[in-house]
């Protein structure tokens, strides 16, 4: 009986208390998580997180896709979301933080963090290579957002590493009405290329969008509100607004000039 007690009271000792937990969700669900801390956690389309929660800080590993944290104030355990090899750190705030890995050549890993309110500040994390060169904390004002992209320190090898460790901080300024559009179930568009509304679209349906190589589609603007997860209405829009043709099947959706018909 002795024995047994101190074993018992050996793994008190050995493994602190903390609450660990996995979170995720499929290609155009939605997610609204209240941890035990108080904090609000929205998980946008297709995204994997993993929550610790311990007694010296709250942990949150994003693996992929898009949340908002509305933090829980609590100073004596910081609120440390980590993406890629870097950290944001906050103990309450409300900020966004989307991670595209990059799965591919053509697909470059990107971060951003966008701070909707109070204030966070954006660090290497501490599991990034001690001999590479480290970027400086960023300290964030509300309504900033910071992007990390792999084409920006690609450097002379070309390598673009998962952590995005050699990418250039990028800071400005979006319209938080259309950072935060997906908690509404909409894509909201000003000016931006066809491709780039494309691949935002492409985000929220399992029936994806494809341009047709020839034409110049990818130049083409686009401009307005859309239903995220309505890939069909969203191609026949662009296809009535740029005059192209618009090729519909169960397994995907094909944009093409009138003079290139897509095959």
């Amino acid at each position: 009986m002795a024995l047994s007690v101190s074993f018992l009271v050996g793994l008190v000792i050995l493994h602190p208390w903390r609450n660990v937990e996995s979170f995720r969700t499929g290609v155009g669900e939605q997610q609204v998580v209240m941890l035990e801390d108080g904090t609000r956690m929205s998980l946008n389309t297709a995204t994997r997180v993993r929550v610790e929660l311990g007694r010296a800080q709250r942990t949150v590993s994003v693996e992929g896709g898009e949340a908002l944290f509305e933090v829980a104030k609590d100073v004596s355990r910081p609120f440390i979301v980590q993406a890629a090899g870097t950290e944001v750190v906050a103990t309450g705030t409300a900020f966004v933080v989307r991670l595209t890995p990059g799965d591919s050549p053509a697909a470059a890993a990107a971060l951003a963090v966008t701070l909707v309110e109070g204030q966070v500040v954006v660090r290497d994390a501490s599991s990034v290579d001690a001999g590479a060169a480290r970027r400086s904390p960023v300290v964030m004002a509300p309504g900033e957002r910071m992007r990390l992209d792999s084409r920006t320190g690609a450097g002379e090898s070309g390598k673009q590493g998962s952590s995005l460790a050699l990418a250039v901080a990028q800071v400005d300024r979006p319209r938080m009405e259309q950072v935060l559009a997906w908690k509404r179930g909409e894509a909201l568009f000003d000016d931006v290329s066809l491709l780039d509304a494309v691949v935002e679209m492409n985000r929220y349906s399992a029936v994806p969008i494809r341009l047709a190589e020839s034409g110049g589609l990818d130049e083409l603007r686009v401009s307005g509100l859309f239903q995220t997860g309505d890939n069909a209405n969203f191609a026949r829009a662009v296809a009535a607004l740029h005059g192209l043709d618009l090729q519909e099947s169960s397994e995907h959706l094909t944009l093409a000039t009138r003079q290139t018909r897509a095959r």
